[in-house]
């Protein structure tokens, strides 16, 4: 599997893999959120532009997951992340958030932070075995940023179900001293 940077004709392709991973949810009584529509292609092509958004592609070079990203309070901040069910199980989210994590970490961001919803399976418990560890209202690393994100999710209904703020500390990137030879 390769992880490289979307295109802009895969942009429709981004929304279809959401749509398609919204689908469980409604297994799990939560029609709302899989009847959520995806980022619209402005706003999705914002991403492409700036550099934030990577697409995890099949053997013919299709995406099949991709991951959207902030930096909020000096940390990455995964805005989205999304496998479509074809291809989920296979380890590919995990690895667009490790090429994320690489990524932050050579730029000297500090974490990567995420909100989720805390009792779906393939979301909290999932993260926490990435590394993720859920942010308590009180924790000084639930920052001003992830608070207003928090919000705004609340305020477009996501509050609905219990959801978590959550942080995976980034170790930093060695840096190279050049060699005197």
């Amino acid at each position: 599997m390769r992880i490289r940077a979307a295109v802009p004709a895969e942009l429709p392709l981004l929304q279809d893999i959401e749509r398609a991973a919204g689908e469980p949810f409604r297994t799990l009584g939560m029609a709302a959120i899989a009847d959520d529509e995806p980022l619209p292609l402005d706003v999705l092509d914002g991403y492409r532009l700036a550099g934030r958004a990577w697409v995890a592609v099949d053997p013919g070079d299709r995406p099949v997951a991709y991951l959207l990203t902030d930096t909020v309070d000096g940390a990455a901040h995964i805005e989205q992340v999304s496998v479509h069910p074809v291809a989920a199980r296979r380890g590919i989210g995990r690895a667009l958030i490790e090429h994320l994590a690489a990524g932050a970490a050579t730029r000297g961001l500090t974490a990567l932070t995420l909100t989720t919803f805390t009792d779906v399976p393939w979301n909290a418990p999932y993260y926490r075995r990435l590394g993720f560890r859920a942010l308590a209202a009180s924790d000084p690393e639930l920052t001003s940023g992830l608070r207003a994100i928090q919000q705004a999710e609340a305020a477009h209904g996501l509050a609905t179900w219990p959801r978590v703020c959550m942080r995976r500390d980034l170790i930093p990137a060695p840096r190279l001293e050049p060699s005197d030879g």
